[in-house]
C-alpha cells in the first residue's frame, strides 16, 4: 500500500490506473479507523480495482474547537489497518495541502442539511460538502462508500452529488455495531469502559421503540424521556424524519421511509455521540 500526502502525486497515480481501464473506489475517513471504516475499505476493494482511503481530520467540519483539539489522530495504525483491508493508497494531506487558500464556496440544500446536526451544528455540513467536493473532484471515483451511521450527511452528499453533477455511484454501508448494539465510531475510543456500557443504552431504547405502538410524537418523547432518566446519559434531540428528505413526519403514513436520528451526550466530559433506526 501507498500512503501519499500530495494531491498532485495521487492524481498521477490515479491517471495511469484509470488510463489502464482500472475503476476507482474512495472511502472518506477523518481517521481513528475501527471495524465500521474496516467494512467500506473491504466492499470497496471488492468492488474496485483500485481503493483510495483519505485520512483528513477536516476543520472545517468543527463548529467547536474543542471537539477538533480533541479528536483521535492515529495516522500510523490507520495505515496498518488500511494495508490489512486490501487497500492500494491511503491519501493523508497536510491541512495546507487541502486548503492552500480558505475556502468560501457555499452549499445549501434545505430541508436536508438545515435541520438535526445542521441546525445544532452552524457550518457542519458547508464543510463537509467543501471536503467531500475536493475529494470527489481530486480523485474522480466511480464510486464512494460512506457508512450509514451518518445518515444525515449521506443524504446531504447525494444532494451534493446531484446538484454539482458528479458522476459515481455513492454506495451508503450498514452501521457496524459491537456487540452490545453501540455503533461503532472513532468518538467511541474517548469512552472509559463504564461509559461504553452506558452509551449501548441509545440503541437499546430505540429498538425497544420500534414495537410499543405509540404515535411520532409519543415515541419521540418516550426515546427522549427513557435515555435521559439515565444517569451519564443527555439526549440532544431524537427526530423522527422522512428517510429521503429528513423533513419531519407527523405520521407513520406520511413517508415510505421512515427513520429515527439521535444525539446523546455520554459521560462526564461529556462525549457527543450519533446513531439512528429505521422504522420502515
Amino acid at each position: 500500500m501507498q500512503t501519499i500526502h500530495s494531491i498532485k502525486e495521487l492524481q498521477a497515480c490515479l491517471s495511469e490506473a484509470k488510463n489502464a481501464g482500472k475503476s476507482v473506489g474512495l472511502v472518506p475517513t477523518m481517521g481513528a479507523l475501527h471495524e465500521g471504516h474496516a467494512s467500506l475499505v473491504r466492499r470497496s476493494v471488492k468492488e474496485n480495482d483500485v481503493t483510495v482511503v483519505s485520512i483528513f481530520l477536516n476543520p472545517t467540519q468543527f463548529n467547536d474547537p474543542k471537539d477538533l483539539e480533541r479528536y483521535p489522530r492515529t495516522l500510523a495504525s490507520d495505515c496498518k489497518l488500511l494495508e490489512q483491508c486490501g487497500a492500494q493508497i491511503a491519501f493523508a494531506p497536510s491541512v495546507s495541502e487541502m486548503y492552500p487558500e480558505p475556502d468560501t464556496r457555499s452549499f445549501s440544500y434545505p430541508p436536508t442539511d438545515s435541520v438535526m446536526e445542521g441546525a445544532r451544528r452552524p457550518g457542519h455540513f458547508n464543510g463537509v460538502c467543501q471536503i467531500v467536493s475536493k475529494l470527489f473532484m481530486i480523485t474522480e471515483p466511480d464510486r464512494a462508500y460512506f457508512g450509514e451511521k451518518d445518515f444525515q450527511q449521506i443524504c446531504v452528499i447525494r444532494r451534493m452529488v446531484a446538484d454539482l453533477g458528479f458522476k459515481m455511484d455513492i454506495v451508503p454501508c450498514p452501521v457496524i455495531r459491537e456487540a452490545s448494539g453501540l455503533a461503532m465510531s472513532s468518538r467511541n475510543g474517548l469512552l472509559t469502559p463504564d461509559e461504553k456500557v452506558l452509551a449501548a443504552n441509545i440503541y437499546r431504547v430505540m429498538k425497544e421503540s420500534l414495537s410499543l405502538g405509540l404515535s411520532v410524537r409519543e415515541t419521540e418523547a418516550w426515546v427522549t424521556d427513557t435515555l435521559n432518566a439515565i444517569e451519564g446519559l443527555e439526549v440532544e434531540y431524537y427526530s423522527i424524519v422522512n428517510g429521503e428528505t429528513l423533513a419531519e413526519v407527523n405520521s407513520w403514513d406520511d413517508a415510505p421511509h421512515i427513520v429515527g436520528c439521535i444525539t446523546v451526550y455520554c459521560g462526564h466530559t461529556p462525549i457527543r455521540l450519533i446513531d439512528h433506526i429505521r422504522y420502515k
